[in-house]
């Protein structure tokens, strides 16, 4: 397999002494789930009607696992399998130029922006993958991104598997230590789901729902 996830995509910034706040992307930056958003968008009305019936199986599974991993590596390889890497970049930076104006919260973004002129490194931690969100990350000039990695194969396509374990829960924070250390302090952490609980443990000031301002 060839180098996984999207770290051609986007640059990780060197930490210094700057304070780490951590932000989740889903449900807090934005008003809803990016990845489904883009998934449906990219397939179309009926290439997604069409998708969702042949995922009927895996959906069921889900109902009774409750398995938010399985069932996104389920609708990798419905949507978007050997799909070439640089056609899906080009595709999830359409994207975010698309909905930016109606799907990204403004106090969200206030409290972004505020935490960039304090000088901290600011890191999005997102069980989304980092392909479609790298788009993002640039426009916000995300210091970090952390976020389910896409495996590619030897012709830089889709496999439909993750590199690594869905990156919600506990996988954030030790993906945190992954990037920045064992040592590693986050100053606040921001997030909206349970998914987010272990993060927002770890940090100084901690914010869970606190913003719900919409576009």
């Amino acid at each position: 397999m060839s180098d996984m996830g999207a770290a051609q995509s986007f640059r990780q910034s060197p930490v210094g002494e700057r304070p780490i706040v951590a932000f989740d992307f889903d449900g807090t930056l934005t008003i809803r789930d990016s990845f489904t958003a883009f998934l449906r968008w990219r397939a179309g009305a009926a290439g997604w009607a069409i998708g969702l019936a042949r995922m009927a199986p895996a959906l069921a599974a889900y109902v009774g696992d409750r398995d938010r991993g399985r069932i996104k590596a389920a609708s990798v390889r419905e949507f978007l399998h050997d799909m070439d890497r640089a056609t899906l970049e080009c595709e999830a930076e359409r994207y975010a130029e698309q909905v930016w104006d109606r799907f990204m919260r403004p106090d969200a973004l206030a409290c972004w922006n505020a935490w960039g002129d304090k000088g901290a490194h600011r890191v999005i931690v997102t069980a989304s993958p980092e392909t479609t969100v790298a788009p993002f990350a640039r426009r916000l000039r995300a210091e970090g991104l952390l976020g389910t990695q896409l495996v590619f194969d030897a012709q830089d396509r889709v496999t439909g598997a993750f590199a690594g374990e869905n990156c919600r829960g506990a996988e954030k924070v030790r993906r945190l230590h992954a990037a920045y250390g064992p040592d590693m302090t986050l100053a606040a952490a921001y997030g909206d789901t349970s998914g987010d609980t272990e993060m927002i443990a770890i940090a100084e000031e901690k914010g869970f729902r606190v913003f719900n301002g919409r576009p």
